[in-house]
């Protein structure tokens, strides 16, 4: 009778250090390409909601356009889309960018316009009665009040953001999901087990990050609690 092999590779565990200690570069550059596709299609997203959501709350025409085109972007299933826009960026890393883009859109928008309405019609007032102008009043009033809600949305969007990289994986620029996807095909354990780990770490360490960067740019609201 052959004895198992002490090797945790060559049983193919879910568990194994053998693993963690022979892939460290391939872990370590799938991570980073994960970070760098979620940090770069969230900010892109955020420079395109903040006008988006500026112009909602200006226009009630264009409120409900907005908030529509961005709701339908975002029930359009992610293999889909990439499909969609498949013709315009060809099988590249700015087909993940731009699909992680168009689904951050509709979180932010509507946390910067939920944002923007929420602050007080007494600190607008203040402000005009200061002699300041609506440009002054937007950068030193409004948007300052409505970070609680701008933060919170860039939080969800960037938890989704970290998921949804994964599913570029089908074009090659999936970050710790081409592991993933990878070791499924093999049924490598140690690798789809890591990867997916790796991924939750991401997520939650991003959005703790974010979570302290709120309460630095908010003073206000843990004297307020």
């Amino acid at each position: 009778m052959t004895a198992p092999p002490d090797d945790c590779l060559a049983r193919n565990d879910w568990l194994c250090g053998a693993y963690l200690s022979t892939r460290q570069e391939i872990l370590l550059d799938a991570s980073l390409q994960h970070l760098r596709l979620t940090f770069v299609s969230v900010l892109i997203a955020l420079v395109l909601a903040l006008p988006l959501a500026l112009a909602a709350r200006r226009r009630h025409w264009a409120g409900g356009t907005v908030l529509g085109v961005t709701t339908i972007l975002y029930t359009i299933p992610s293999l889909a889309m990439f499909s969609l826009l498949l013709p315009l960026y060809g099988l590249s890393a700015s087909l993940v960018v731009a699909g992680l883009v168009l689904y951050s859109l509709t979180l932010l928008v509507r946390n910067i316009l939920a944002g923007l309405r929420d602050v007080p019609e007494d600190a607008r007032q203040a402000a005009r009665g200061l002699g300041y102008g609506p440009l002054r009043t937007l950068l030193t009033v409004e948007l300052p009040l409505s970070l609680p809600a701008t933060v919170a949305g860039v939080r969800i969007a960037t938890v989704s953001a970290v998921s949804l990289v994964t599913i570029g994986a089908i074009v090659g620029y999936g970050g710790l999901g081409n592991l993933i996807y990878a070791g499924m095909n093999t049924y490598f354990k140690a690798q789809v087990l890591t990867a997916s780990v790796l991924c939750v770490v991401i997520a939650v360490a991003a959005d703790l990050v974010l979570l302290l960067v709120q309460r630095l740019l908010t003073p206000w609201t843990r004297a307020g609690g």
